[in-house]
């Protein structure tokens, strides 16, 4: 466990005169899952992913609550499957009242679910549309984006182009179905056609010794060969297991994206448009690295809590909560726009990055697809797909 505090602006400025401090204690907690290293090791975690980013929120809150008499405590924590229940209680018994979680599907509804009532948890991870839909928890707030909404944000792109038959190449993983599943109503929702599907089997090698670029040169021309007539392969790997390696060893010259080529996320660090480059050079002075998208998510978890402290005047926890929840909430993202909840299921609505290696190539929504209510929410589930039914 690893515990960092930000009191005031880094305690150097007093409250203004006549308004009673008030303290919001915020925990993070990340849950580290043991496995494999990534394909490349440009890849590898940095050991504060996403502390980093709640960090910088911290510090961002701290401007504005200097000013105000609001003082936030960020408490920090580490933790694997087996110890994260034990963990969330040793954060809730320090009295936080809002829990930013960096954790897989399971892991988040599992501990949203021993949450309860005692706290707010704003999902900065998990993406899946289960916890959006039947899974649906009213005590848990997504600020990592959907694979539905990560899927339609593609799909929109590459109708634009009009690339409309794709080769969908899918793992083996749950997470990997997840996200092939929104890739298949992605392609119904904007008129595509899935012309095949192939399941790449993990067979739990060790990725990079056992599969050297002379392999994996024989490998994947083999496995993507004979497939039906297509304008781009579309590839759900969200556990990184083969994805990478697809780019230019394909049967066919196709393009590629969805886990690899060109990806949709929320963030990237060659971001410069809406005010990003001044965001990315604070980030990059305070960690010496570049900002990752579980790092953004945190930071802005960290910020939704601390725009509705702003707007409320308040620390109490309730209070901050309710206005959370409220039509209206609104909060910056260094995306162009005000990012906003779905009363539906708690999804933060906001623009999705489709991006390469070293560029922010496109944004979605695309300006072509049009909403009744929110642009936004041509990406995800919209108010009459939903599945989820709070009590």
């Amino acid at each position: 466990m690893r515990i960092f505090v930000a009191l005031g602006l880094l305690g150097l400025l007093a409250p203004a005169p006549g308004l009673a401090e008030t303290l919001i204690r915020i925990a993070v907690l990340r849950v580290d899952v043991a496995g494999l290293p990534p394909i490349s090791r440009l890849d590898l975690p940095p050991a504060d992913l996403g502390l980093a980013g709640a960090r910088l929120g911290t510090e961002d809150n701290a401007t504005t609550g200097s000013f105000l008499g609001q003082t936030f405590e960020t408490a920090e924590f580490t933790a694997t499957p087996d110890t994260a229940a034990a963990t969330l209680e040793t954060a809730l018994a320090g009295g936080a009242g809002f829990v930013v979680l960096l954790a897989d599907d399971a892991t988040t509804l599992a501990l949203a679910d021993a949450v309860g009532d005692r706290a707010l948890v704003l999902n900065a991870q998990a993406r899946g549309d289960g916890l959006r839909g039947r899974e649906c928890r009213s005590n848990v707030v997504h600020v990592a984006p959907s694979h539905a909404m990560l899927a339609d944000a593609l799909a929109q792109f590459l109708a634009w182009k009009k690339w409309d038959e794709w080769f969908l190449v899918h793992g083996s993983h749950p997470a990997d179905a997840d996200f092939a599943s929104a890739f298949r109503t992605s392609a119904t929702k904007f008129g595509a056609e899935i012309v095949e599907e192939r399941l790449y089997e993990d067979t739990g090698g060790a990725r990079r010794t056992d599969t050297g670029h002379v392999q994996v040169q024989k490998q994947m021309p083999v496995f993507t060969q004979g497939a039906g007539e297509h304008d781009i392969l579309v590839v759900a790997d969200e556990t990184g297991i083969f994805a990478e390696y697809l780019p230019y060893q394909t049967w066919d010259a196709r393009p590629v994206a969805g886990s690899a080529g060109l990806v949709p996320r929320t963030w990237h660090p060659a971001l410069e448009a809406w005010g990003a480059t001044q965001f990315q050079n604070r980030f990059e002075a305070m960690t010496g690295r570049p900002m990752r998208e579980e790092d953004y998510q945190a930071w802005l978890a960290v910020r939704i809590i601390g725009e509705a402290a702003t707007r409320t005047g308040s620390a109490d926890p309730a209070t901050l909560r309710d206005h959370i929840l409220s039509p209206d909430f609104e909060v910056a993202g260094f995306k162009g726009q005000k990012l906003t909840l779905r009363d539906w299921d708690h999804q933060l609505r906001q623009p999705i990055l489709l991006t390469t290696g070293a560029l922010a190539v496109s944004v979605s929504p695309q300006e072509a697809f049009l909403h009744q209510v929110s642009q936004l929410d041509t990406l995800g589930r919209d108010r009459p797909e939903t599945e989820c039914s709070f009590p």
